[in-house]
């Protein structure tokens, strides 16, 4: 695994402690950080193996009409944990983000941050400090385990470039999906084939022997989430 998943420690003990799940996830922003309204969307693929090797796909996606793409990827998060959590089960999940800003930010960031009162180390306030804290909140509210994992994004990967596909239609549509969706990947996977523009294959579904979970997010201030 690429990105973050590099720094998974050392000391934490081999094996998906629950049922793993993997999440893969992008945002989208029209016209990021230019005056005016900009459009913005988060959308992600979710994937399960059943004890027959079958793969179960869901799919999700929300839009915001102000946003910015930093938003976006923690509403991404929010929203997959959102949905995991709803079904009252711990779960083991690599998620895989090409957001830089999303993954090291929970693999790193967020820590020193918590030690400097929510601070950054120029002494500033942490943008987006809410979204961080809503993100943490339902992570450890629902007590999951997380690999956080960064892809490169446009480097045709399928999954990623699928949840780039759901969250700019999201932006672009201002559209939110109903809780978790039947996935259209298949189907999605089969047009680009015929295209030709397939140039990778899908990532297999991971191995729960090899999971490593990323040390544990630290605490928000009380009374948040």
């Amino acid at each position: 695994m690429s990105g973050a998943a590099r720094g998974a420690s050392h000391d934490r003990q081999r094996g998906a402690s629950y049922p793993l799940v993997a999440v893969y996830a992008d945002e989208s922003c029209l016209g990021n950080g230019k005056k005016g309204d900009n459009p913005g969307g988060a959308g992600g693929l979710i994937e399960y193996q059943r004890p027959d090797g079958t793969i179960v796909r869901r799919d999700f996606w929300v839009s915001e009409p102000s946003t910015t793409n930093n938003r976006m990827a923690l509403r991404s998060a929010i929203e997959a944990f959102a949905a995991l959590s709803a079904k009252g089960r711990r779960f083991s999940v690599l998620f895989t983000s090409d957001s830089r800003y999303l993954v090291d930010g929970m693999h790193d960031w967020v820590h020193g941050w918590a030690r400097r009162g929510w601070r950054k180390a120029d002494n500033k306030p942490v943008e987006n400090v809410e979204l961080w804290w809503e993100a943490i909140g339902v992570i450890g509210g629902g007590g999951h385990e997380v690999r956080w994992n960064w892809v490169r994004g446009h480097v045709g990967h399928p999954q990623n470039e699928y949840a780039n596909h759901l969250a700019t239609h999201a932006a672009a549509a201002q559209s939110r999906s109903p809780g978790l969706a039947a996935s259209r990947f298949e189907a999605w996977l089969a047009e680009r084939r015929e295209r030709g523009k397939l140039t990778t294959e899908p990532d297999p579904f991971p191995s729960p022997d090899g999971f490593v979970a990323d040390r544990a997010l630290p605490e928000v201030p009380a009374g948040r989430f």
